[in-house]
């Protein structure tokens, strides 16, 4: 049996259905009926090892897939879909699971809290769930082949999803895991986790490098942290955590990261790998969340704040961030002072164009820095795409060994990174340069010459991006036309 044929079976029966309209609609369908599957399974292996004192259901029996779902003659039809959209829906829904003395309900409660049954055909609901059956999740090879299965079906679909949203491809999350090297029982944070793929590469490394023990994997499921503001990908991303064996991910939170003050904020974390939404807008009044010195609507601008203030000391970050973010002035300049002040910021590697194609050509980059001693000099290295390449795409992706010349150069950051050497792809900058170049980090490699970008995805975002940074000098000097006729009004 083929998962990968399970799952294109599974495709093509919901094509049938007149209710699922489009790749979204059809990822969001399948996303909870894997989900309670999968939790299910993960129950069940709970319950075997559990004291059967000690064991609780975290929802009614009659909700657990087991029940309901399992038996391929079972409940079809109208029926299914009665009970799925007037019962199963709303309890699940409403489940009074407080998340101190039911965490694994609370679990089950935030991922349905906006979840939808698009399928108005029972009968092709009941086929969907029978071809899913055929998946065993309680066979760790199996779930370890749906696991990368999962993250194609993720990549595959992401263009169904809203701009700002871009998968992260595997190379790049691997690379920056690799690089920050979270250890066991740091806690580390996404704040803009999507479907998880940086916790799922986190989770994979702390247990490939660190877990030895029952003890030690007790303790990886307390240090995940996750904060997903859309409904689906939150629903995703729990699933990619049970997936990936976090047995309760309880701390996969459905909640806008941005939305309460920045000075509120008491949790602090030792690292925080992620890609937070770049060239979009948060809503009117997110901003007033942050001091009034960097205040703007800017997505990408307000979690590098947000990075920076809830990094633990000598805690460390690896963020993908557009090249607007480097050349950027007024409040990016403001922002990237406070990076340079409060961080050393001591590598950008910057990615050549296309590395998330086909989703968009902004060209991006990686900034690593640490928190608690202030930049002296950024290293830049400028990644090359590999012999014969010329572009990437969504057949011919970027691939992590194209990194490991950065991994050989890197060096230590204990020893201020000594062993690094400048050559034709490295380079490094003082903070005295920069700081005359008004914090644009936008800087060219000495090494190569000037090229000449004519692709019209990244002439396009450039282009989209000074838009934006004048609208919002149009927005900053309205506020103060505004208080200046304020302040003459008073006066007369």
């Amino acid at each position: 049996m083929s998962i990968s044929s399970v799952i294109k079976s599974l495709q093509d029966i919901m094509r049938k259905d007149a209710g699922v309209d489009g790749d979204a609609q059809r990822l969001g369908q399948l996303s909870w009926l894997l989900f309670l599957k999968i939790f299910d399974t993960q129950e069940e292996e709970l319950e075997a090892i559990m004291d059967a004192e000690e064991y609780r259901l975290p929802v009614p029996a009659r909700y657990l897939w087991r029940n309901w779902a399992a038996d391929a003659e079972g409940i079809t039809g109208d029926a299914l879909l009665e009970f799925v959209n007037d019962d199963l829906f709303p309890a699940l829904k409403n489940l009074p699971a407080p998340r101190d003395k039911n965490p694994r309900g609370f679990v089950v409660r935030e991922a349905f809290s906006d979840a939808y049954n698009y399928m108005k055909n029972g009968t092709l609901l009941r086929q969907v769930i029978n071809k899913l059956n055929e998946i065993n999740f309680g066979d760790s090879n199996e779930r370890h082949l749906f696991g990368d299965i999962y993250e194609q079906i993720l990549r595959d679909l992401q263009s169904a999803g809203n701009a700002g949203e871009f998968y992260t491809p595997r190379a790049v999350t691997r690379f920056m895991v690799n690089r920050i090297d979270p250890r066991l029982g740091e806690r580390v944070i996404d704040p803009a986790c999507g479907t998880g793929g940086f916790l799922a590469c986190t989770v994979d490394h702390i247990k490939a490098n660190y877990v030895h023990s029952t003890d030690d994997h007790q303790t990886l499921q307390k240090q995940i942290h996750g904060v997903e503001k859309k409904q689906l990908p939150h629903l995703l991303c729990t699933t990619n955590m049970l997936l990936h064996g976090i047995e309760v991910p309880v701390q996969i939170r459905h909640d806008n990261t941005l939305s309460k003050p920045l000075s509120s904020w008491d949790e602090q974390f030792d690292v925080i790998v992620t890609n937070p939404p770049f060239g979009g807008t948060e809503e009117d009044g997110i901003e007033k969340n942050f001091p009034s010195e960097t205040q703007t609507r800017e997505t990408a601008d307000l979690f590098l704040q947000l990075i920076v203030e809830v990094l633990a000391d000598q805690g460390r970050a690896a963020v993908v961030l557009p090249d607007g973010t480097l050349f950027g002035e007024g409040v990016k300049t403001k922002i990237k002072k406070l990076l340079t002040e409060e961080c050393n910021l001591h590598t950008i590697v910057r990615l050549p164009n296309g590395v998330f194609n086909p989703y968009t050509g902004i060209k991006t980059n990686i900034l690593f820095f640490t928190k608690g001693q202030p930049t002296k000099e950024v290293w830049f290295y400028e990644h090359p795409y590999p012999d014969g390449v010329k572009n990437y795409s969504k057949t011919k992706p970027m691939k992590f060994e194209e990194f490991q010349a950065e991994i050989d150069w890197w060096g230590n950051e204990a020893d201020g990174f000594a062993s690094r050497e400048e050559n034709n792809q490295a380079w490094k900058v003082s903070i005295d340069d920069i700081i005359a170049r008004n914090f644009n980090l936008d800087i060219k490699n000495p090494y190569q010459g000037e090229t000449i970008s004519h692709d019209p995805d990244e002439l396009l975002a450039k282009f989209q991006q000074q838009q934006g940074e004048i609208s919002e000098l149009r927005n900053q000097l309205r506020d103060i036309l505004g208080a200046a006729l304020a302040g003459n009004k008073g006066a007369n």
